[in-house]
């Protein structure tokens, strides 16, 4: 007989049985996996599976959402059930080896009607009065990217200041200092209403209903080379309207370059706004950081060779293109492979695993990865104009380069004329080139006329003069 339960002093599930001990108990989900503690011996057995984890040398945090599977190893689990019980950092439910963890958000506030409700009374709220910024950064899929880099130089220079996180879960570790919101939360809906300040990088999406004296910064998650808004292909008038509709939203747009202004202002229709030029404040760290930490978070020695491959997504497909073989091509080359899905397919992927194979996509802050890779891997992502701030090696690979070009999504402007490093098209080729020690001379000339077209504002000060643009326009005061 097997029975499970819910340990809440512990936040843990407790599996219990007779017969055999198990020798291995492992909880396993697209993110993350734990391994139980086994006691007992004998006649019965007790796994215990902790509900919290610490990734990459972070705080403990409750699991990411998700599905995971049970297994242990001899158990029958066919008859175990628990019901949804609600912990302080997540909801679970268990029917047999199937275990659901979801956001700690009260039943009645997850339906249509609850969350209508709170709708409404955000909708009614007067808001925008509180001397607090809310800040979202991919959908609250993570706290990292431009509006993390303005969080800290905002935290150093206005520590009066209220700092809100929109996350979807409390697996996302924010900033130190910072609160964290629950999306759909009643708290959520509060902060997001309350705050004088939202700094977001993606659209605002669900509902968004300005206050009084509130006003929007869009930091915007990159240069474009690919397509964006009201450029993409085909003619499709809804999605006109929901980009005019959107960019109405924001009262300042930020940009990393003059190329990257000029394009975005026409995207999205954003005329008569100010747009900051100003470089991005997440590469400050680039130029201002190291990478011996995260390559210590990581378990990567300080004399191992480190590629990272970070491809796009696909409009096509929800989970990261398969165009690499992760350990493959860490024997081929003999390095270490970090693995970084785009934010898009991190719920829908599972991470990949293998020796000498790290799959970062849930990591909190691209950035810091950048700075712990010797080069990077891409093919159309924006990263690439990031990286290059390193003077580090790239390498593009695009087996799909013409379907890509031609009908998915189509370029700002030809990569394979301007591209700072070499276009390949399969896994042996991109190893040739990576072993290649020729290539950082022959696309020197390349690399440095893209710096000056790209990073000419990437100096290390762009989060210091965002914030100080915020503190002198009056959308934050520096104290209480």
């Amino acid at each position: 007989m097997t029975t499970a339960r819910i340990d809440e002093q512990t936040e843990s599930l407790v599996i219990a049985g007779t017969g055999s001990k198990p020798s291995e108990a492992t909880l396993a989900g697209p993110r993350a996996r734990v391994s139980a503690r086994i006691t007992g011996g004998g006649k019965t057995w007790k796994a215990t599976f902790p509900l919290r984890l610490a990734r990459w040398g972070g705080p403990e945090l409750p699991l990411p959402s998700g599905a995971y599977e049970l297994d242990i190893d001899g158990a029958d689990l066919s008859g175990v059930a628990s019901d949804s019980q609600l912990l302080p950092g997540l909801r679970i439910s268990l029917k047999g080896a199937h275990l659901d963890i979801a956001p700690p958000l009260d039943p009645i506030h997850e339906t249509g009607e609850g969350q209508s409700a709170l709708e409404e009374r955000y909708v009614a709220q007067p808001g925008g009065d509180e001397n607090a910024v809310f800040f979202e950064s991919f959908y609250g899929q993570s706290a990292g990217c431009n509006p993390r880099a303005i969080d800290r130089e905002l935290a150093a220079r206005a520590p009066g200041v209220t700092r809100y996180w929109s996350v979807v879960d409390l697996s996302v570790p924010v900033p130190d200092g910072a609160i964290a919101v629950v999306e759909g939360s009643p708290e959520w809906w509060r902060a997001r209403g309350a705050a004088r300040l939202l700094i977001v990088n993606d659209w605002l999406r669900r509902r968004f209903a300005r206050k009084a004296g509130q006003r929007v910064v869009q930091t915007w998650h990159g240069t474009p080379l690919k397509r964006l808004a009201l450029h993409r292909p085909g003619f499709d008038p809804r999605r006109m309207a929901a980009v005019v509709k959107e960019s109405r939203r924001w009262d300042v747009l930020l940009a990393q370059n003059l190329y990257a202004e000029r394009i975005l202002k026409k995207a999205y229709a954003f005329f008569g706004k100010p747009i900051w030029t100003d470089g991005y404040p997440r590469n400050d760290a680039l130029l201002t950081g190291d990478g011996a930490a995260t390559r210590k978070a990581l378990g990567i020695g300080p004399e191992e060779s480190v590629l990272l491959y970070a491809p796009t997504w696909r409009d096509d497909r929800s989970e990261i293109v398969d165009f690499v073989d992760p350990q493959l091509l860490a024997e081929q080359a003999d390095a270490v492979v970090l693995v970084r899905g785009h934010s898009r397919t991190l719920r829908p992927g599972k991470d990949h695993t293998g020796a000498r194979v790290i799959d970062v996509t849930g990591f909190p802050d691209t950035t810091q990865l950048l700075l712990a890779a010797d080069a990077l891997i891409t093919d159309y992502s924006s990263v690439m104009f990031d990286f290059s701030v390193t003077g580090k090696p790239m390498f593009f690979l695009v087996p799909d380069l013409e379907h890509y070009r031609g009908q998915l999504r189509g370029f700002y402007f030809d990569l394979a004329e301007r591209a700072p490093g070499p276009l390949v098209g399969s896994q042996d080729e991109l190893v040739a080139a990576v072993l290649d020690d020729s290539v950082p001379g022959r696309f020197a000339e390349r690399y440095a006329a893209w710096q000056r077209q790209f990073n000419g504002h990437d100096d290390g000060h762009a989060a210091e003069r965002v914030v100080s643009r915020i503190l002198d326009l009056g959308y934050l005061s520096a104290g209480r």
